[in-house]
C-alpha cells in the first residue's frame, strides 16, 4: 500500500468523496455534516492523500492547517472503501497527515467525527486522540464529537 498526494479530482477520487458524503448523509441531518467541497479538497490549502493498493483508491483523507492560536491541523474527510476496510489503511493515511504536520512544525491535531460512528471514533482513540469541546468555527453539536491530540 502506498500513500500519494492528491490533486486532481479524478474518477476514483471522486467516486471516493461521493461514498464518503453518502455515508454521511445516511447517518446525520444536513446541518450536522461538515464536509468540504469535493474541488476544495484536491485543490485548496489541504494536503490530501489517497492511499493505493497497485492502481486502486483505498482510502483518502486530508489535513487543512488552521492559523488559529495555536495553528493546528484539522483532519478532514477521512475515509476507506468498504472493500478495503480492516486492512490497516485508515491508520496508514492519518499517519501520513500526522507526519505531514510535523514536519510543517505542527504538533496539535484536530478532527471532527460523529456519534454514530464507532469504527471511526475507536481508531482516533486508538491513535492517541482525547475528546474536547467544540473548537474554531464549530458549535457544539449532540451529534459531532470533538478530538484532538498532540503529535510527536
Amino acid at each position: 500500500m502506498l500513500v500519494k498526494v492528491i490533486t486532481s479530482l479524478s474518477t476514483d477520487v471522486a467516486g471516493l468523496i461521493q461514498q464518503s458524503r453518502d455515508y454521511q448523509a445516511s447517518l446525520y441531518p444536513s446541518e450536522s455534516i461538515n464536509q468540504d467541497d469535493p474541488e476544495y479538497l484536491v485543490n485548496g490549502d489541504m494536503y490530501f492523500v489517497g492511499a493505493y493498493d497497485g492502481d486502486s483508491l483505498c482510502g483518502i483523507g486530508g489535513v487543512k492547517i488552521m492559523p488559529d492560536t495555536p495553528v493546528y491541523g484539522e483532519i478532514k474527510n477521512l475515509f476507506v472503501d468498504p472493500a478495503c476496510r480492516g486492512r490497516g489503511v485508515s491508520k496508514l493515511v492519518m499517519n501520513a497527515l500526522e507526519n505531514y504536520l510535523l514536519k510543517k512544525k505542527i504538533n496539535l491535531c484536530r478532527l471532527e467525527s460523529g456519534v454514530s460512528q464507532p469504527e471511526s471514533l475507536g481508531l482516533y482513540r486508538s491513535l492517541g486522540y482525547m475528546e474536547r469541546d467544540a473548537y474554531g468555527d464549530y458549535e457544539p453539536d449532540p451529534l459531532s464529537v470533538f478530538m484532538e491530540k498532540i503529535i510527536k
